[in-house]
């Protein structure tokens, strides 16, 4: 049955891609409309907008996609549930797949919905309190975006149809507050601030899951929902808060995964820094190459989990980087693991490279102050720097406390992995000759150009003498690897004080005076009563003969 899924996925995939180029070179964009019913003068249809974009991007999806079933044969091999994973899985590609090429504001929240909820699903597959917790955490993170779109489809009341499409290049005054409440919907989908303290905590799921959800599904839906809305975009006064947000987000993202050891959350913060990423060059205006960076950062951090996911299964399953080391004895898992790093941080010529060297040198030439100019280079330097602490701690340090269990890669799990090592590599080159018109060129004075460069080694650097130098303030590990306690502020926050007020209320009111002499008055008096009542029927032979014997006194007197 994977093998099945797997290939048709790919199949569909590679038909898609083809479509794509001959979409963008002909420049063809198409609208499938299917009328399901109709009553009077109203009629129901359903919607599909088809164009290179949504082509390019359901191929990546479907690719990747393909690629975790595959691996999930191997990963999964030994659950007993194996076969309602797989059909979870499949829930969430059709969810995804409903959201990019819907036009219709109402089956984008079809699709948006059926993603925060098989991703809960999927979140609480492994059936454990903090699973439980995570999952709880993850859908209602998602149904405050649910809602912002809801109030939003209430809104295109205004005008008529549902069809965004059609507001694009208009400019009303009603749409800004549009714009505003997609904009919240894609911050809790993408997991800007203050919506964040769910990425993390999505990673109770299985691996592949993990995978899948932070590379090409649920995590960039937001992001792909406002290139949607790019033209837009630039409607809304608070473009600039916005952008302000989600630099911030990439540089708490960056500086979370310098201070977290467990593997599977470094890789979610480094999705989390991602995501700032394209959320910042999308809000600066350029949306050509929060696209671009979308697709290539797809495929090596899928590769990135997925070399992580057999890295913890041959560690018995124990996802602290400090227990595991001297990962060379796997070396094609290492190899791959290594590529994957690398194109995350922008080494030259492999995928990621393309991308962020652009976006970089876009944002230089924004005319930016200095401020954000340097946060915006000190976030790429964290970048270079959670990642070379991972190198140090997975393949240098060498602490071998798990090597007694030797897992090696099944022969799905090795397709899987050269596959996407192979896209890691080209697919930047590959994309950024064939797609865009005219290629990007920035000519910048010498240094200038060599900042990027030289911001990457001060990583190294700053790591290095991180090493040299233990910081063990705990006041401030706490602070910076807590997301700057966004997730006590998000969670427990709430919670201790919900109760705290609750039991303030049950002292003041249920057992207080008001209870007293308000709720429970009447009842102790009945009570009161009764018992006098009962206490006189029950022993009525001797009150006779006490009433007998005054009785007898008072005639005798």
């Amino acid at each position: 049955m994977y093998f099945f899924v797997s290939f048709f996925l790919i199949f569909v995939s590679i038909i898609f891609i083809i479509m794509g180029f001959i979409f963008l070179n002909y420049n063809f964009s198409f609208l499938l409309d299917w009328e399901v019913f109709s009553i009077n003068s109203v009629s129901i249809s359903m919607t599909l907008y088809v164009d290179w974009m949504s082509l390019f991007f359901s191929s990546v999806v479907l690719m990747i996609s393909s690629m975790v079933v595959l691996y999930s044969y191997d990963y999964m091999n030994s659950d007993f549930y194996k076969l309602r994973f797989l059909f979870l899985v499949i829930l969430f590609i059709i969810s995804m797949m409903l959201m990019i090429y819907s036009l219709n504001m109402v089956s984008i929240l079809l699709g948006w919905d059926g993603l925060g909820l098989v991703s809960y699903c999927l979140v609480v597959y492994y059936q454990s309190g903090s699973s439980y917790s995570s999952g709880m955490l993850t859908i209602l993170t998602n149904r405050i975006g649910d809602v912002f779109i809801l109030v939003g489809i209430g809104w295109v009341f205004n005008f008529g149809s549902f069809h965004f499409l059609y507001y694009l290049d208009m400019k009303y005054d009603w749409l800004e507050i549009f714009v505003f409440l997609i904009i919240l919907a894609s911050f809790t989908k993408s997991a800007q601030i203050p919506f964040s303290s769910w990425l993390p905590a999505a990673m109770a799921a299985p691996t592949p899951v993990s995978s899948l959800v932070h590379s090409s599904t649920l995590v960039t839906a937001g992001v792909y929902l406002l290139i949607r809305f790019g033209n837009l975009l630039m409607l809304s006064f608070y473009i600039n808060f916005f952008f302000i947000i989600s630099v911030l987000t990439m540089f708490m993202a960056g500086l979370g995964a310098n201070f977290d050891y467990d593997l599977k959350s470094i890789v979610a913060f480094s999705t989390l820094s991602q995501l700032g990423l394209m959320m910042s060059i999308l809000f600066s205006g350029s949306f050509d190459l929060s696209y671009f960076h979308l697709l290539s950062h797809a495929f090596f951090k899928s590769l990135l989990f997925m070399c992580s996911g057999l890295f913890i299964h041959s560690v018995w399953d124990s996802q602290d980087i400090r227990y595991m080391g001297y990962c060379l004895d796997k070396p094609y898992t290492t190899s791959c693991f290594l590529i994957s790093n690398f194109s995350l941080c922008g080494l030259f010529f492999l995928s990621g490279f393309y991308s962020k060297d652009l976006i970089l040198e876009f944002f230089m030439s924004f005319n930016a102050n200095f401020l954000k100019l340097f946060i915006y280079l000190f976030s790429i330097s964290l970048t270079v720097c959670y990642t070379f602490r991972l190198i140090y701690y997975l393949v240098i340090k060498g602490v071998i406390f798990f090597t007694f269990r030797s897992v090696d890669e099944g022969v799905s799990s090795f397709f899987s992995l050269i596959i996407l090592v192979v896209f890691s590599v080209i697919f930047g080159s590959f994309y950024s000759w064939l797609t865009f018109e005219t290629p990007f060129f920035y000519f910048f004075p010498f240094l200038i150009k060599i900042s990027v460069l030289l911001f990457m080694i001060f990583g190294i650097i700053f790591y290095l003498f991180s090493l040299s130098f233990k910081i063990n303030n705990f006041y401030m590990f706490n602070f910076l690897g807590s997301m700057w306690y966004l997730f006590f502020l998000g969670c427990s926050f709430f919670n201790y004080n919900y109760y705290k007020f609750c039991y303030i209320y049950k002292n003041l009111i249920d057992d207080g005076w008001g209870e007293s002499y308000m709720s429970s008055y009447s009842f102790s008096l009945i009570s009161f009563f009764s018992l006098k009542l009962n206490y006189l029927i029950f022993n009525n032979l001797k009150y006779y003969m006490l009433m007998f014997f005054f009785i007898m006194v008072y005639f005798m007197f």
